[in-house]
């Protein structure tokens, strides 16, 4: 009579049995350590207080919802890793001080196997022939230039691989100022150049990207005055150079240094009411140091002291007063009316140039509101109902963002919200 035996696990076999197999091996321990490790161990820092920083050049992803969940979930998830900062430092320093190369920190190796990769891009207009490497990931996130300055790669990417064409670009920001100006209302439009338009002279003889980048910027120059009105500001910038012998940008941040503030506020208030800063008085203030934003990104700390100005609008009072550099909510700031000040409500809408030199675009208007344009996205009736309040609406926007296409203030679903807040009140 033959007994069949129940199932066994073979790892219940004995251990002579041809089938034996152990039910964790030792790779497979190694395995379970390594997982729990990488799994838990950022829970656990999170519950003991680690909280993630927001290191580069843009705050941290938020919370997926709806259809781009699972989409945003793994850069939600990465942006929110503790101790990211720490790991890209590391990774920089093992990659230079053991490798002797710089790491592409945040670049994807190409899918290997039987998935068939895409063919690369290829740029707008003719690369340096001399650089090596496939087109998507070779640009850079920070380009390291001469003598240690550093540049954001995404001057020379947005400008390479533009989400918008510079012809719906410049359709758009008319589309926007024929919204403002259909109301009754001044629009005012100026472009914050790029570092790499303004301070060249450090950017590295070959880097990816170069020829295109040049091509991009040159065309959006030539276009952006004439065709959308845009106050140009590389002349007064170039002028602050001179009189000050030192560039107008810093060396580890992608900002303008306090040179570029007055700049950009004096050309405001000039284009509102000619001739009102005739009678201010700009002097100098203290010296002060920021953290770049740019080392960060390659894992690194570095400070930037900039001399910061004092603004008298009528030579003798001074009005320069402190803005917050990240406004969740717009700020309104009002003064008495005088010599050298501009009468009126003035709605801005700028971003991080605006908002790093904030002092100094207060100072000569009575009364001012100032809007961080990456919020307006979030809720363009409220920003249009806050608009509509207003005389005048100045826009500053960064070079990049609108030769990348990347700008809020293009979308169309936007600038429709926008206007309709504006027709309900016309001046």
């Amino acid at each position: 009579m033959r007994v069949k035996l129940p199932p066994v696990h073979e790892s219940w076999l004995p251990k002579e049995h041809a089938l034996y197999r152990p039910r964790h091996g030792e790779r497979q321990r190694t395995a379970l350590v390594s997982a729990l490790i990488f799994f838990c161990v950022p829970v656990l820092l999170l519950i003991v207080g680690v909280k993630p920083e927001a290191f580069e050049n843009r705050k941290l992803a938020d919370f997926p919802a709806g259809w781009n969940f699972f989409g945003g979930l793994d850069r939600w998830a990465t942006d929110h890793t503790p101790l990211r900062k720490q790991a890209v430092a590391t990774e920089r320093w093992i990659s230079k001080e053991i490798f002797g190369e710089t790491p592409k920190i945040g670049k994807k190796p190409a899918p290997i196997g039987p998935v068939p990769v895409p063919a690369p891009q290829t740029p707008t207009t003719t690369r340096d022939p001399s650089l090596d490497g496939p087109e998507p990931s070779a640009f850079a996130e920070v380009i390291e230039g001469k003598n240690d300055w550093l540049y954001y790669g995404f001057d020379v990417k947005g400008a390479c691989q533009p989400t918008r064409s510079m012809d719906e670009v410049i359709g758009q920001l008319r589309k926007l100022r024929a919204a403002v100006e259909s109301s009754g209302r001044k629009f005012v439009f100026v472009v914050a150049p790029n570092k790499t338009t303004m301070v060249p002279e450090f950017l590295p003889a070959r880097y990816f990207g170069k020829d295109c980048a040049a091509k991009a910027r040159d065309a959006f120059w030539q276009r952006i005055g004439p065709e959308a009105g845009a106050i140009d500001l590389r002349p007064g910038l170039d002028a602050a150079k001179e009189r000050t012998k030192a560039p107008v940008y810093s060396k580890f941040d992608t900002h303008w240094t306090h040179d570029g503030g007055v700049v950009l506020t004096r050309a405001i208030a000039e284009n509102i009411k000619p001739g009102v800063s005739t009678s201010w008085k700009v002097t100098d203030g203290r010296n002060v140091q920021l953290p770049g934003d740019l080392p960060p990104l390659l894992g690194e700390q570095n400070t930037v002291t900039l001399r910061s100005y004092k603004i008298a609008p009528d030579g003798i009072s001074v009005a320069t007063r402190p803005v917050p550099p990240s406004p969740t909510e717009p700020v309104h700031m009002t003064q008495s009316t005088g010599t050298g000040i501009i009468g009126g409500k003035v709605g801005m809408l700028g971003d991080s140039f605006t908002f790093y030199v904030g002092q100094y675009v207060v100072a000569p208007f009575s009364d001012i509101t100032l809007q961080n344009s990456d919020r307006v996205p979030q809720d363009p009736t409220k920003v249009g109902a806050m608009l509509a309040d207003k005389d005048v609406v100045v826009f500053e926007a960064a070079e990049r963002s609108l030769v990348g296409g990347v700008n809020p203030l293009l979308d169309q679903g936007v600038i429709d919200r926008i206007a309709a807040e504006l027709a309900k009140r016309p001046k």
